[in-house]
């Protein structure tokens, strides 16, 4: 079976767990260096970055992470998963610092300021059943970031209707502002299983 790594630091990674063994996936929770091994894929979940990030330190995980996008395996990170990736958040704090964006931490104000909307993403239209191709992507956004601006090798996949970005992609690398984890759409965890690592073409 295809194995997909959860990092379980902190955050909200029981929620992706369940969604991972829903879909026939093997859901490994990292913790340590050596819970990557034999992954097929990576997921960064929501929670709290500089408290994630300090802990992938504290643990060992920093440049093991940083190795595995570098070699192509899918990574994707959600919320604080995406301030993890990005090079730029504007401030210190432990980074994986792979993906070519600049993020916005906590663009939306605080935790009472948490929303949905529906966001438009047609690239889901390529893992979708004939019900639901063009159908919004039901976002839920906590604390949120948002990317401010991304290189000339960066995808934008989605946008607010006024204008932040909240999704994109690099190469092997997926990143979302919201939290796909705590809805009943699958279609973007089924868009990350679909992005093929060494030996998955």
């Amino acid at each position: 079976m295809k194995r997909c790594g959860v990092l379980a630091l902190q955050g909200a990674f029981v929620e992706h767990v369940h969604i991972l063994r829903t879909l026939g996936v093997e859901a490994v929770e990292v913790r340590l260096p050596e819970h990557l091994q034999g992954l097929n894929w990576l997921i960064m979940p929501g929670g709290e970055s500089t408290t994630i990030g300090k802990l992938a330190v504290t643990f060992g995980l920093v440049e093991p992470i940083r190795n595995m996008t570098q070699s192509g395996i899918p990574v994707w990170g959600t919320c604080a998963g995406m301030i993890l990736l990005a090079k730029d958040v504007g401030k210190q704090q432990p980074l994986i610092a792979v993906m070519d964006i600049a993020v916005r931490r906590n663009a939306f104000g605080r935790q009472v300021d948490s929303f949905e909307a529906d966001v438009s993403i047609p690239t889901l239209d390529a893992v979708s059943a004939a019900e639901e191709h063009g159908r919004p992507f039901r976002a839920i956004f906590i604390r949120a970031p948002y990317i401010e601006s991304a290189g000339n090798g960066v995808e934008v996949l989605a946008r607010l209707p006024d204008g932040p970005i909240v999704a994109a992609r690099q190469g092997n690398m997926l990143v979302t502002a919201f939290h796909p984890e705590l809805g009943e759409d699958t279609r973007f965890h089924r868009f990350f299983l679909s992005l093929a690592g060494p030996g998955l073409a």
